[in-house]
């Protein structure tokens, strides 16, 4: 990760494509293949991947929400494909630190979205969830945080892996936490 433009600029050298050039054709390839050969499958699964790693950076924020790249990966999270939801999960998840993101994907039902991934079988699409869901609980946006979605990640608090139960534990301390500093102040 960079932490400056000037940065990044030095690094990249002269006449090369530009971060927002590159971001808007991944962004194309993505949205316009459409057949389901293996190849081209494993192509599209290739560009999600490298959206996703790119939504770490901060520098690449405002690129991806012009590019409406967070709306790519919202909808994603409903596909089939395992590697699709996963590198989409990812994206939310590197995403979601950010205030501005992450009040586009509340907005947007990124909550409602996410918890539908709690039953997944595999892992990394559970702690990007997990982890997302940590960073989307926003005292505004408790409400979102359903009887539902509290109980999956109770249940996930005793799940065979450490990774899934610790985060799931973390998740259900801060929630905890934030419910009883509201119902204090609520008392008030």
């Amino acid at each position: 990760m960079f932490s400056t433009k000037e940065q990044l600029i030095k690094r990249t050298g002269k006449n090369p494509i530009g971060r927002y050039d590159f971001l808007k054709l991944l962004a194309t390839e993505f949205k316009t293949t459409k057949s389901k050969e293996f190849f081209v499958i494993e192509g599209k699964e290739q560009v999600l991947a490298n959206l996703a790693n790119f939504s770490y950076d901060p520098i690449n924020y405002g690129y991806i929400r012009q590019l409406q790249i967070i709306d790519l990966f919202l909808h994603t999270l409903s596909e089939d494909n395992v590697k699709l939801v996963r590198f989409a999960a990812g994206g939310i998840c590197n995403l979601s630190t950010d205030p501005i993101n992450k009040l586009y994907i509340l907005r947007n039902h990124g909550v409602k979205l996410l918890t539908s991934l709690l039953c997944s079988q595999d892992e990394d699409i559970i702690l990007s969830t997990i982890t997302s869901l940590i960073f989307l609980s926003v005292h505004e946006y408790k409400d979102q945080i359903t009887i539902e979605t509290f109980e999956k990640i109770t249940d996930l608090a005793k799940h065979e892996s450490n990774r899934i139960q610790n985060l799931a534990t973390v998740f259900l301390n801060d929630y905890n936490k934030a419910k009883a500093e509201i119902e204090s102040t609520e008392n008030i």
